[in-house]
């Protein structure tokens, strides 16, 4: 895929959150089928950490400044740290939704990146720009699969119908 395409994928996912995410009714943004599953809110609340703390700063180190140390992050911590759950869903939702903006419009301004530049990760090795732009889009399409699994599990558990119909999931 060319870097043109995902692009303009990660720029067409910003409304496929939107329309996965605007609307759910309220029972649903902190619903969990098992306890160590996260809800839409915590799934939405680590998109918009991810987006500028992890991808855009990674991707950018990786261009700019390959030879620095790189800042460490700890996703699986902000969850508690940044209190997600204390959160609105439909406000996270919005800042996520700014912050990639602001990546779309940096990444479009970006004139003859070094995509081959790499960074020496200290646990995964040799990580390129073109690797962490690639594993942006793929984290997008894991969230969003994640997001119609909880959104599916819910609907299982309350309809009053089998949904063995519609097909296996």
């Amino acid at each position: 895929m060319k870097v043109s395409e995902i692009i303009q994928e990660l720029q067409a996912n910003g409304a496929i959150f939107r329309n996965l995410l605007e609307g759910v009714p309220l029972p649903l943004h902190r619903w969990k089928s098992h306890p160590e599953t996260w809800c839409l809110l915590e799934i939405v609340c680590h998109l918009h950490d991810v987006e500028g703390e992890d991808f855009r700063d990674r991707l950018r180190h990786t261009l700019e400044t390959p030879d620095e140390v790189m800042p460490s992050i700890f996703p699986n911590e902000w969850v508690q740290e940044r209190k997600y759950l204390e959160q609105d869903l439909l406000t996270q939702l919005n800042a996520f939704l700014k912050e990639r903006d602001q990546s779309i419009q940096w990444l479009l301004s970006l004139r003859t990146p070094k995509w081959d530049n790499v960074y020496q990760h200290p646990d995964f090795g040799p990580l390129s720009a073109q690797l962490f732009l690639h594993n942006w889009l793929v984290h997008d399409y894991l969230h969003i699969r994640q997001i119609l699994k909880v959104k599916y599990a819910y609907l299982d558990q309350s309809a009053p119908v089998d949904l063995s119909y519609a097909g296996n999931w």
